[in-house]
């Protein structure tokens, strides 16, 4: 049995999602990619719903790297402590709001290398930041886009690196931050970790996980 799907029939998957989630985009509230950036660091084992709650205080109050600096990592912590690893988030949002500050001019990078550098930013977190903030084409690689990439059979790997490789090379590259959103929708809706709904699934004359069921 094949284990990956060839380029046309990758290339009418996402024609399937697209037509299934048209509107699929990031999930995470921000209006600028300081915000998106304190967003996606937060989201790191906590779901984008519960992130948009402790944002939506958040924002209001701390709107650039110098106002997060006023505070200590335990009062931050505080405010954050909803999204779960909070004295973890704390210490990294603070000491990346230092070097944004110290060699950034208090802007955040707009690419994936530099965005690396900063604590608490993997590549994952650094893909998001400049794909949806910056319109770099870039595909994140979250539990989401690993489970359901691996089983349509958009990807082969074992790995979040290697998956990421895999859709970079089957998927167009001005199609990269789009395919993102919609695989990222189709996992959290129908597509689930236990239990997916194949039944309401309108790719499943392609995926080979449900093939493999048959």
């Amino acid at each position: 049995m094949k284990k990956i799907l060839n380029k046309k029939e990758i290339e009418e998957v996402l024609e399937s999602l697209l037509h299934l989630y048209p509107d699929a985009k990031a999930e995470l509230d921000f209006t600028n990619p300081f915000e998106l950036l304190i967003a996606t660091i937060l989201s790191a084992q906590c779901t984008d719903i519960q992130v948009n709650k402790t944002t939506d205080k958040l924002f209001k109050e701390y709107k650039t790297p110098k106002d997060y600096l006023r505070l200590t990592e335990e009062e931050l912590g505080r405010k954050i402590y909803s999204c779960g690893f909070y004295k973890t988030k704390s210490k990294n949002i603070l000491e990346t709001c230092k070097i944004l500050i110290e060699n950034y001019d208090g802007k955040v990078p707009d690419n994936i290398e530099e965005l690396m550098k900063l604590p608490g930013v993997g590549r994952k977190t650094a893909n998001v930041v400049v794909s949806n903030a910056f319109g770099v084409p870039a595909i994140a690689v979250d539990t989401h886009v690993f489970r359901v990439s691996n089983r349509i059979g958009l990807a082969d790997s074992k790995n979040v690196s290697d998956t990421e490789l895999d859709l970079m090379k089957n998927i167009k590259k001005s199609m990269w931050t789009k395919a993102h959103h919609l695989i990222i929708f189709h996992g959290r809706r129908i597509c689930k970790a236990r239990n997916p709904l194949c039944e309401k699934c309108p790719i499943t004359p392609y995926c080979l996980y449900y093939k493999g069921k048959r």
